[in-house]
């Protein structure tokens, strides 16, 4: 998935898993001593930027406008998913280092949360089971060692996962929980426990059951690591129901994968699944079919236990950007690069054709005009695929490549990539990864905040999860606060959350979003009267009806 080594040319793909990060706080004094808002974890939810910029929706794909306005007016929000990778593996994003005391690991995430908000995110996906680990007590896998710093499986005295969901709730931020299902082992050159079974936690499942491991480079490789073996149905088995322990468990709102499942090719060795083969062969007379078949029973098994779980839990994956190329299949794309149909046995346009997925968000880490992987081309094939379909596609960016050689030194190329998902109606991006967008090289993300995030955005709804749109709220309090900005105070139920418009001149526009019945617009416009409208949206993003128009002068 998203990677953590230089980025591969083509042929070949960028190594290491991703997810995510969410947001930050607010404590707001209302003046007239009526009533305050006070949050110690945040303000539960997106604010307007404080300068006052209200995001230009007109080329926003699936820019909503309220059926009956606000004051009579159209209701303008963008519609788009905008989230980042938090990741734990190798402590690469979260926690900074391994063994940290609990209060400074809670307050590193605290501050991932908040920069997702300043840059008007509302989703963090964050990498909960980084190698056959869990940063939840799970009955099925050893406590990470990149939390804990330890390796015996002895858990940190108090749960993470709990505590991670409810901060981004807090925050208005979609917790959505990523999963790498068959890796089992970090290789020994990045300090994890590569391909010795003895060097894993003593209540790994890989201890438990030697064998469901595979070796892969072989041992005497650099970079040998362990995985479940995919083609064991046990095994296969045992890796869903560790992962469904957490959507069981906890209140997540989507369950992601990134692009590992068999992993990826290393010159002259083939993956040593032989007896797996012979012994659960099925009839397939192509090993290669088989394993893609292996792939796909567990993304489709996964899909329907999901849904059978928890309904609304929405399902992803993050593919490799490329599926075939065209010189391969004629409806591949036309790229020259590694696909992953044939070199990873990932049949991606099949999951988004069967629609066992609910998003996808592939990997375009390369720059437009690159001869062999073009992001304009790739672009369009993927819009093309999950055209006709319910399958939302987002777009995964590559920020942890801006001032590369080449495009990457240029600090606009994202910039022009957001705008042409834009133009090819994509419902929304995930940036890899949470370090790079905190890091800001050569102001690219600024840049692209500035064009493309300068107001909160809601997420687009997906037709197929359960709906149940709010009644409209009723707004009870709105005045000023002694910082000069607007606080109102409202009642609504059956909501997840809220959306607040603020009327201009020719439309009422989304200035923020949050959990609570209550928000502070630190932007509204000094010296002459405001009119606002609240809308309920339930946790799938289906909005109900907006509140009669309140105005203060």
């Amino acid at each position: 998935m998203p990677a953590t080594d230089p980025p591969a040319p083509a042929g070949r793909r960028p190594r290491t898993s991703v997810i995510v990060a969410v947001v930050a706080a607010l404590a707001v004094a209302v003046s007239g001593g009526a009533w305050s808002l006070r949050r110690a974890t945040g303000d539960g939810g997106a604010a307007a930027p404080r300068d006052g910029a209200v995001l230009d929706v007109a080329a926003v794909p699936g820019a909503t406008a309220g059926a009956t306005g606000c004051a009579g007016r159209p209701a303008r929000a963008p519609r788009e998913l905008r989230g980042m990778w938090l990741t734990t593996v190798n402590n690469i994003d979260w926690p900074s280092r391994p063994g940290l005391p609990a209060e400074k690991v809670r307050a590193e995430y605290r501050a991932w949360l908040d920069l997702a908000v300043r840059n008007h995110h509302n989703a963090v996906f964050v990498h909960v089971r980084p190698s056959g680990d869990a940063l939840w007590p799970s009955e099925y896998a050893p406590w990470s060692e990149w939390l804990t710093g330890r390796r015996d499986g002895r858990g940190p005295g108090w749960d993470p996962m709990e505590f991670m969901v409810a901060e981004a709730h807090a925050r208005n931020l979609e917790f959505h929980a990523w999963f790498n299902p068959y890796r089992g082992g970090q290789p020994a050159s990045v300090g994890g426990p590569g391909p010795r079974l003895d060097r894993l936690a003593p209540t790994h499942p890989l201890r438990r059951h030697p064998g469901w491991a595979v070796t892969y480079p072989s041992a005497d490789r650099p970079g040998s690591r362990l995985y479940f073996n995919p083609g064991i149905p046990e095994a296969r088995r045992f890796v869903e129901d560790a992962m469904l322990e957490a959507v069981r468990r906890y209140d997540v709102d989507g369950v992601h994968f990134d692009d590992f499942f068999y992993p990826y090719p290393e010159a002259g060795q083939d993956f040593p699944d032989g007896a797996t083969y012979a012994r659960y062969g099925r009839g397939f007379a192509d090993r290669d079919a088989w394993r893609r078949d292996n792939v796909n029973t567990l993304v489709r098994e996964m899909s329907e236990r999901i849904k059978a779980t928890k309904p609304w839990v929405k399902f992803g994956i993050s593919p490799f950007g490329i599926w075939r190329n065209k010189r391969t299949d004629k409806t591949g794309s036309a790229t020259a690069g590694l696909q992953s149909y044939d070199d990873i046995y990932a049949d991606t346009r099949l999951w988004v054709r069967k629609e066992w997925l609910d998003y996808v968000v592939p990997q375009l880490y390369w720059p437009i005009g690159f001869d062999k992987a073009d992001y304009a081309t790739l672009l369009p094939w993927w819009v093309a695929t999950v055209k006709g379909t319910r399958v939302q596609l987002y777009i995964g960016q590559a920020d942890y490549r801006v001032g590369e050689r080449g495009p990457w030194r240029d600090p606009g190329e994202l910039d022009r990539q957001l705008a042409l998902n834009r133009r090819h109606g994509v419902n929304g991006s995930v940036h890899f990864s949470a370090t790079q967008v905190r890091a800001d090289k050569l102001g690219a993300v600024s840049r692209y905040r500035r064009a493309h995030y300068a107001g909160p955005a809601l997420l687009p709804p997906m037709a197929q999860l359960p709906a149940a749109p709010p009644a409209a709220p009723t707004v009870t309090d709105v005045r000023r606060t002694d910082g000069g900005g607007v606080a109102l105070t409202w009642r609504g139920s059956g909501a997840a959350s809220f959306a607040v418009y603020r009327l201009d001149a020719d439309a009422a526009h989304l200035v923020g979003t949050t959990r609570d019945a209550a928000w502070v617009d630190p932007a509204a416009p000094p010296g002459r009267p405001v009119s606002y409208c609240v809308s309920g949206v339930d946790r799938v993003g289906n909005e109900g009806g907006l509140s009669a128009a309140v105005t203060i002068d």
